[in-house]
């Protein structure tokens, strides 16, 4: 597996991170995991010189909304702004059930918005379909092969 088949996670709670990770594991999803833990970090990650994916776009991007330094509705407005990044998939993947956070999300370019379920059985069903329909589905688009 190379970096553009990898996901990237933007996850503050550290306790979130771990289910996250650990549902991915237990569904054999086997692409390379990179984990950003606030918005800053998600767009150093994605567009600095030297970050993680300067030359390889991730295949995915799972994005919270609730993080500090840079909100994940700003993140999201930072992808979908480049036209090397616009095509990328990006899911919300939040606690947030608001429908002014779901609304906005839609607004700004999100491919999904997924509420996470508090109990992990459901929590880990939920991150299996994410990953399964986007990691291994879904066909990528022409921006995103080409990193």
């Amino acid at each position: 597996m190379t970096t553009s088949d990898a996901l990237l996670l933007v996850e503050d709670n550290e306790g979130d991170e771990a289910l996250t990770l650990r549902a991915l594991k237990k569904h054999n999803i086997p692409n390379p995991i990179v984990v950003a833990h606030d918005g800053a970090e998600a767009l150093v990650t994605l567009f600095a010189a030297g970050g993680h994916f300067e030359h390889e776009l991730p295949r995915l991007v799972l994005l919270d909304l609730n993080l500090p330094k840079i909100g994940g509705l700003e993140v999201l407005t930072s992808i979908r702004a480049h036209a090397r990044t616009r095509c990328l998939p990006v899911v919300i993947l939040t606690s947030s059930a608001e429908e002014r956070d779901i609304e906005r999300g839609y607004e700004l370019g999100a491919n999904s918005y997924v509420v996470k379920p508090v109990d992990f059985v459901q929590f880990s069903d939920v991150v299996r379909q994410v990953g399964t329909y986007w990691l291994s589905l879904n066909e990528r688009g022409p921006t995103a092969k080409r990193g």
